[in-house]
């Protein structure tokens, strides 16, 4: 019923490949404004994922959007690939390959041994291409027109770091983070502690607090569900 979404719901949304955060909420707000002939109503996301990181999207509609703060802060758990052996300016697949490293030094013991340098309170730079601003543009934005920013870094909690599959030159992993971590700075910096070079191939928000992926509808879905 209308009067749901304007008193305030919590949408769990997997978000698809190649969509923005953004994206989503524009398509939420519109189908929930269609479906009730609505001029206006408040839906924002709780944590942005990167167009080519699929998972839990927390969306919020009415009143609840007072809450994304609160949201946002909780632990987030994450899984997906980094490819060893090459660097690219974005630390994911959305800018190609740049620069490659040697890789046959690297062992699984060296491997899983390098993990407990990114767990705790580490200090993080996010990548040149995110979505923070600096004097009101996004830094992709400049990124992409190919300027030079100095990054600040910054503290980050990482929870636990497990690797859950090694298959050269692919290592397959599940993080438990805090808000704020850039999963792309992790495999860039990862690499570089393993003396060659990597990038984010794959990635996937599983879990936001105790909201599950295993609980979220697909865009279809909810579109269905919605006008049934």
């Amino acid at each position: 019923m209308v009067e749901d979404f304007l008193a305030g719901q919590i949408l769990l949304i997997n978000k698809p490949l190649g969509w923005t955060s953004f994206d989503v909420v524009k398509k939420i707000k519109n189908l929930i404004r269609t479906k009730y002939s609505l001029k206006k109503i408040k839906v924002g996301h709780a944590g942005t994922l990167d167009p080519l990181a699929t998972g839990l999207l927390i969306v919020c509609t009415g009143k609840f959007t007072k809450r994304i703060t609160e949201l946002q802060g909780q632990e987030k758990i994450y899984n997906g690939n980094i490819t060893l052996g090459g660097t690219t300016p974005s630390y994911d697949l959305e800018t190609e390959v740049d620069t490659i490293f040697e890789t046959k030094h690297i062992t699984d013991e060296l491997i899983k041994a390098t993990t407990t340098q990114f767990t705790g309170d580490i200090d993080q730079k996010p990548p040149i291409f995110s979505a923070l601003k600096r004097g009101g543009e996004r830094l992709y934005e400049k990124a992409r027109r190919g300027e030079s920013i100095e990054i600040e870094s910054r503290k980050v909690s990482v929870h636990s770091f497990e690797i859950t599959k090694i298959e050269m030159p692919k290592v397959s992993f599940e993080i438990k983070c805090s808000k704020g971590t850039y999963i792309r700075s992790i495999a860039y910096d990862f690499g570089a502690a393993l003396k060659s070079g990597a990038h984010l191939s794959k990635l996937c928000r599983t879990a936001i607090g105790d909201y599950q992926l295993a609980n979220a509808l697909d865009i279809a879905e909810f579109e269905k569900q919605l006008n049934s």
